[in-house]
């Protein structure tokens, strides 16, 4: 048998939302290491340098543009940079997200508006945009970020609990729509992992102790690189079965 797996991503072109720290930045550099030239949508395109040099460093492409995902002006216009510059798009990784954590009763409608303009029509829209181009490119992998809080409950967090659900099914929704284009749709739902994004929620021993318990089998906080094997894969031919489905890397947080 000669056709194995194949999981390298030498000559893709990769978009990576939310890509100067954290996860993002993490998921950058994986899927250089693979193969790909890699785009950095940056809220503030002054940031993301070291990712740059990171990339650039293993013998890739790297493009930081400016992509706030609150502004669709800016969702679009990061994509056509993109086309213009390396002619087509391979790969969309919608990692960027806001995580305002309120008490229910306590949440602002203007909290409530930005989170749902992120995580959930930021994500449609640069789904859309480079949706537009693998149409036309007749094929194309899309990688959403969910969250285990999409699965469980989650306190104070109900927003972004709700964005992280809204997420799963929708790219359900868009693999189901976008097969026939070769177009493979899935998402990622990670547990608590150190990002600068936790690190103040991380820092208070209590609810550090109450996470580690209830991530039930491997009890660890997770690491970002632990994330993006599952990024890597999805984009990859290895992956090519796989549409509209959401990989939990959690830990055991919901095998309970």
């Amino acid at each position: 048998m000669n056709d194995f797996p194949q999981f390298d991503l030498s000559g893709q072109v990769a978009l990576v939302t939310g890509a100067a720290r954290g996860l993002g930045r993490a998921i950058s550099l994986a899927l250089a290491n693979a193969g790909a030239d890699v785009v950095l949508g940056l809220r503030n395109r002054e940031t993301g340098a070291d990712v740059v040099h990171g990339i650039e460093a293993m013998g890739r492409k790297a493009l930081p543009l400016q992509m706030d995902m609150a502004h669709l002006d800016q969702i679009n216009g990061a994509v056509e940079d993109v086309v213009a510059h390396f002619g087509r798009l391979d790969i969309l990784v919608n990692n960027a997200g806001v995580a305002p954590g309120h008490p229910a009763e306590q949440f602002t409608e203007e909290d409530f508006d930005y989170t749902m303009a992120v995580n959930v029509k930021g994500t449609f829209f640069a789904s859309q945009a480079a949706g537009r181009v693998m149409i036309w490119q007749k094929r194309g992998r899309i990688i959403n970020m969910s969250s285990q809080a999409g699965f469980v409950a989650l306190p104070t967090e109900s927003v972004y609990c709700t964005t992280k659900a809204a997420i799963a099914h929708m790219t359900k929704c868009l693999a189901v729509e976008w097969g026939k284009y070769n177009i493979n749709v899935n998402a990622v739902a990670p547990t608590f992992i150190f990002t600068p994004g936790t690190e103040a929620a991380l820092a208070d021993p209590a609810f550090r102790a109450d996470t580690v318990e209830r991530i039930a089998a491997l009890h660890r906080i997770g690491e970002p690189m632990e994330v993006t094997g599952a990024v890597v894969f999805l984009a990859s031919p290895a992956a090519s079965l796989i549409t509209g489905h959401t990989i939990l890397i959690d830990g055991g947080w919901t095998a309970r």
